[in-house]
């Protein structure tokens, strides 16, 4: 394992240590204090769904335990708490005036960090669109991006006078692809051409509030939208997969930041799309609209898939005749607790590849983590060797782009709680902090105890200390 120390002394004393969560997948109460339900409500009562038949109705049950998660945070001395607010929570059914319960809990939510020394960084949308917005277009619809905006003024107007940093959207990727092409995510879609209607209108809604909060500023504000981001190398030298990393390229990372950085779609993006009779419904004034200036693009990172040309049998196109793209992994490569292959290093060339095409663009790191088996001792604690393993040596990772000349300001680690992990249920447990799912008791894990001492360190080098 990176040894703390060395990682430490690679990172400015100014870098930001924090942890993470969602609203659904912590908060439960999915039905109390004037709740609506979202798509995620709707999409866990489809039969097979969701591992386990889980849902969110309970959660992590923070909505009544705020209090004493804050203190837990708190207690490890991590400068930030990244959390987002549930839009039916607060405007139930995606529309009208703000439901005073709802916003009253990220009210309170608010004064507890910031009187906690802990500072607040609210994402606005977590993928829980209200079951009425949904069932009225949901994101393949124009009008969504719009009352979207309003939700954000909405928000801001309550808590702008605390919160300075604002992101609007997570991972638009798999609230539009997941949801809507792979149907694995809610709302369970399967069309492409629904997929790039919802990208597009993700963008729309995240310049429209870009706007809003700008407008209605009364401070300093640090404006950020959060993509999920890896490489797509080809998975060997021929000429089919090298032109299947490019168009996964496209689609999965140019698609969302050309736009946002650049103020247009990539062209070759444009033409693969044609191939299967699909565009991007681009209305004047759109791209000026999505391309306004924010501050921090926020990078979410797991892993890395290569990019193969060819289908599992060999075929180089598929029943419809089109070209196949298919993401197959590394391979020798230690993998987590759901599969997924331990990539640090790609993490240093993805920082550095925003870095040079996107020049200029302050970055902070706000997902990183790794879902173990996790195997409690008698008193519930958890010696997660390979997850302390994987944040130290993603830390590192960050620790090597910034020294190669990324901005990079941040580092928070997903996830704050064992929590519900969509798709996956509970099974897959990515907290630094233990939650029995029987008695709602929380135990750091030996990651979290990691964390803590880093970020103790860290804060020492910034007051002056020996560090």
């Amino acid at each position: 394992m990176t040894d703390d120390a060395s990682v430490i002394d690679l990172l400015p004393p100014d870098f930001r240590l924090g942890a993470a969560t969602s609203a659904f997948q912590i908060e439960g109460a999915a039905s109390e204090d004037g709740r609506t339900p979202s798509i995620w409500d709707t999409f866990c009562r489809v039969p097979g769904a969701v591992a386990g038949g889980d849902t969110g109705d309970v959660a992590c049950d923070h909505y009544h335990r705020m209090p004493e998660d804050v203190a837990l945070l708190a207690s490890l001395g991590l400068d930030g708490y990244r959390f987002s607010v549930s839009w039916p929570r607060v405007q139930p059914g995606g529309r009208g005036p703000v439901n005073p319960a709802g916003l009253g809990f990220y009210d309170r939510l608010v004064d507890e960090l910031l009187g906690r020394g802990v500072t607040p960084w609210l994402t606005l949308y977590h993928w829980d669109l209200p079951q009425e917005l949904q069932d009225a277009g949901g994101w393949p619809a124009r009008d969504t991006a719009f009352r979207f905006a309003d939700y954000a003024e909405l928000v801001y107007d309550r808590l702008g006078d605390r919160v300075t940093h604002w992101t609007t959207l997570n991972e638009p990727f798999c609230s539009a692809v997941l949801g809507h092409v792979e149907g694995v995510h809610a709302p369970g879609g399967r069309s492409l051409a629904d997929g790039v209607r919802a990208v597009h209108h993700l963008h729309l809604g995240h310049g429209l509030a870009v706007r809003r909060l700008r407008s209605a500023a009364r401070r300093p504000l640090d404006l950020a939208v959060t993509h999920l981001l890896g490489t797509s190398g080809p998975a060997t030298d021929s000429a089919a997969d090298r032109e299947a990393a490019r168009r996964a390229d496209a689609f999965g990372f140019r698609f969302y930041l050309d736009p946002i950085l650049r103020g247009r779609y990539p062209r070759d993006l444009i033409d693969d799309l044609a191939a299967h009779r699909v565009e991007i419904p681009v209305r004047d004034g759109d791209l000026e609209t999505i391309s306004a200036p924010f501050d921090t693009l926020g990078v979410n990172y797991y892993r890395s898939l290569r990019s193969s040309g060819v289908d599992e049998h060999g075929s180089p196109t598929d029943s419809r005749g089109l070209p196949v793209t298919r993401g197959v992994p590394h391979g020798g490569l230690p993998v987590t607790g759901l599969g997924w292959e331990v990539m640090p290093h790609d993490l240093t060339a993805l920082l550095l590849r925003v870095a040079r095409d996107y020049p200029g663009t302050p970055m902070v790191v706000t997902e990183s983590g790794a879902a173990y088996e996790d195997r409690p001792d008698a008193d519930g604690f958890v010696e997660d060797t390979e997850r302390t393993a994987y944040l130290a040596a993603h830390l590192a990772a960050v620790s090597r782009a910034r020294a190669s000349g990324a901005d990079v300001r941040g580092y928070f680690v997903w996830s704050l709680l064992d929590n519900f992990e969509w798709a996956e249920g509970y099974a897959g447990r990515f907290g630094i902090v233990r939650v029995d799912r029987s008695t709602q008791l929380r135990t750091p894990k030996r990651s979290a105890l990691w964390l803590r001492d880093t970020a103790l360190r860290l804060r020492a080098r910034r007051a002056g200390g020996a560090g």
